[in-house]
């Protein structure tokens, strides 16, 4: 038993230095099977990681939302005074009367977006690798770090203040909204092109903002990591112990990236949540 539990933290140890050594391996997609014949080989550790958030917020909101008292506490105290920041300090200002029309898709993007995050922080690929003893095995990972994911949300925030707009504006009103605004007739050839550039801009900003932002510091974590893990390795294995001083750097910047990852976990659900709800008051609140 002894023996196996030693291989297997041999097996975890040497794909923790092999990530390291390759640290894109920790951001770009991986198939949950290699077999061609599995449906697993079809479906990539980041899509299983957004299915992940989406699980675990279908479970436990709805419980929190029940515990209702006079003083929330625990779970219920952090999610509501979210929630409650999210509607009078991001949707409010930008919304007015409309704000309770909308809000519930800006708290489900916000609170998906930072359940993805924080659960990309955690070591679920390096667990998994050692509980399964299969060093290939890549479960964990960022739903936000992958394009494709963050596009998505993107296309879902396009949509939505584009029908809106044209919903409460007419599709004449809106489009005359959009392409001229305010400006003279005459001035169409200039702010046509300006305008529908402007349009296309918004979703790919937030998609690429959002993916962007995760997907460097778990780049840079990566790397630390494998400072640390090769540090261990000549000290151990060539006899260079001063490498251990390169170690204990290497972690303790793994640790401060680790803290800024967190305050960037929530700084990006804020910003990809105001710019949504920013580009839904301007379509729908044209006079402002």
């Amino acid at each position: 038993m002894i023996a196996e539990v030693a291989a297997h933290t041999q097996s975890m140890l040497a794909s923790v230095f092999l990530a390291g050594a390759d640290p894109l391996s920790h951001v770009v997609p991986h198939e949950l099977s290699h077999d061609k014949a599995s449906f697993w080989h079809y479906v990539y550790n980041h899509m299983f990681m957004l299915v992940l958030a989406a699980l675990l917020l279908v479970i436990f909101v709805p419980i929190a939302a029940r515990k209702k008292s006079l003083v929330p506490t625990g779970f219920r105290n952090f999610l509501e005074s979210i929630l409650q920041y999210i509607r009078n300090e991001v949707a409010r200002p930008v919304l007015g009367k409309d704000t309770d029309t909308f809000i519930p898709f800006l708290w489900t993007l916000f609170i998906l977006i930072l359940t993805a995050n924080l659960l990309g922080m955690l070591p679920i690929t390096a667990v998994s690798q050692w509980a399964l003893n299969d060093p290939a095995l890549h479960l964990g990972g960022t739903a936000t770090g992958n394009i494709g994911i963050t596009a998505g949300l993107a296309i879902c925030a396009f949509l939505l203040f584009h029908l809106s707009g044209i919903k409460r504006l007419g599709g004449g009103g809106y489009a005359k909204h959009l392409l001229l605004g305010h400006g003279p007739i005459w001035l169409a050839p200039l702010f046509i092109p300006i305008e529908i550039i402007g349009a296309l801009v918004k979703p790919f900003a937030l998609a690429i903002r959002l993916f962007a932002n995760m997907t460097g510091g778990h780049i840079v974590l990566a790397v630390l990591m494998g400072f640390a893990v090769t540090g261990v390795r000549m000290a151990f294995d060539d006899g260079a112990y001063g490498m251990l001083g390169v170690t204990a750097a290497a972690a303790l910047g793994a640790v401060a990236i680790n803290l800024l990852e967190l305050f960037v976990a929530f700084l990006q659900a804020y910003i990809f949540t105001f710019l949504t709800a920013l580009f839904l008051g301007a379509a729908i609140h044209p006079e402002h």
